[in-house]
């Protein structure tokens, strides 16, 4: 269904083909979804979710614990599983991409793992992209399997773990 007065966007079998402004900000749960409007971005939503990751993350996570962040996040990925599975049904597509708080949360996970200095942020970026759109097993399988709010967000959190599976690996093997 979408925002009231809001047919924009939809394709004849009711699917939102792209989301307006006015579906953003029609439900906390859109705007958050979207990644704050960053899932609006006419090509590669997902990048730019990623991009908001690292304000992001510099804002909150500094002077934190990490377990309180890992707490945080926690509390991010279940808000993103209820925003994205009512802005899902609300597109009529489970896991539109523009649907970007996955990325979100995904990679503020990552960037608490990273090691220091912008080389390895910039790697972890490149990483977290590649996995994230190439989809190797087993997160195609939970990608085409796991429907609803969790499957949009699980799916990136394995593509988070494949990239700091690869940056431990490149650290040990290169930077012993």
């Amino acid at each position: 269904m979408s925002a009231p007065g809001d047919d924009t966007g939809r394709a004849g079998g009711g699917m939102m083909v792209r989301p307006s402004a006015q579906f953003l900000v029609s439900s906390p749960a859109h705007f958050i979804a979207l990644g704050f409007g960053t899932g609006l971005a006419p090509v590669a939503p997902g990048t730019f979710g990623t991009l908001l990751a690292v304000p992001l993350f510099y804002a909150i996570a500094p002077g934190m614990s990490l377990p309180v962040f890992f707490g945080m996040l926690a509390v991010l990925f279940a808000l993103g599983v209820w925003a994205c599975g009512r802005t899902g049904r609300d597109m009529g597509i489970a896991d539109h991409g523009a649907m970007n708080w996955d990325e979100v949360v995904a990679f503020m996970l990552v960037l608490a793992l990273t090691p220091e200095g912008i080389g390895w942020q910039i790697f972890a970026f490149f990483a977290f992209r590649f996995f994230d759109v190439l989809k190797p097993q087993p997160i195609r399988h939970f990608d085409r399997t796991m429907k609803g709010g969790l499957g949009v967000m699980f799916d990136d959190i394995l593509a988070a773990f494949y990239t700091l599976l690869v940056m431990a690996l490149f650290k040990t093997l290169l930077f012993p």
